[in-house]
Parts: C-alpha cells; sequence; structure tokens
C-alpha cells in the first residue's frame, strides 16, 4: 500500500489562503493556517504509516494569487533549511 496525501493550496471566502493536507488513504481531511501548521498535521498524520511517506501531490486552486504562492514557496524553503540544520 503507497501512503500518498495531497497538498491543495486554496483561498477560503475572505480571501485567506490555507493548505488542505487530504490522506489518500483514509480520507482524513487537515485545514492547515500556514507552513509551520501544516508540518505539525503532516507529521501527525504520518506517524500512523510509521513516518513513511511515499508521494505528496501538491495543487494550487486557480483563485490563489502568485504573491500568496510566493510566500508559500518561500516558507517551505524556510522549513526545510531548519531541518537541514
Amino acid at each position: 500500500m503507497s501512503v500518498i496525501f495531497e497538498s491543495r493550496i486554496k483561498c477560503n471566502r475572505v480571501g485567506e489562503v490555507y493548505i488542505e493536507l487530504k490522506d489518500l488513504v483514509d480520507g482524513r481531511v487537515e485545514i492547515c493556517e500556514d507552513v509551520e501548521d501544516y508540518a505539525k498535521k503532516i507529521e501527525k498524520l504520518g506517524e500512523d504509516y510509521g513516518g513513511h511517506i511515499d508521494e505528496v501531490r501538491w495543487s494550487v486552486d486557480e483563485d490563489v494569487p502568485p504573491q500568496e504562492m510566493d510566500k508559500i514557496r518561500m516558507d517551505m524553503a524556510k522549513y526545510q533549511e531548519e531541518l537541514n540544520k
């Protein structure tokens, strides 16, 4: 069984950006307010599979502004850099 998560960047009704994290194995969905929240929740979901995640599929809704995507990319890079220290 492959452990696959789907991460979709979305905007809510008032224009705030969030990440919807979905476990494609069992259908659980987590709403993540920012990259830090996302990191905690994906780690928690991954614990159910011994910390092993085969794939994370990323997508973005059309209404997400480009500047918000840039912010998420920068936050992810910063988080990754912290992990590699």
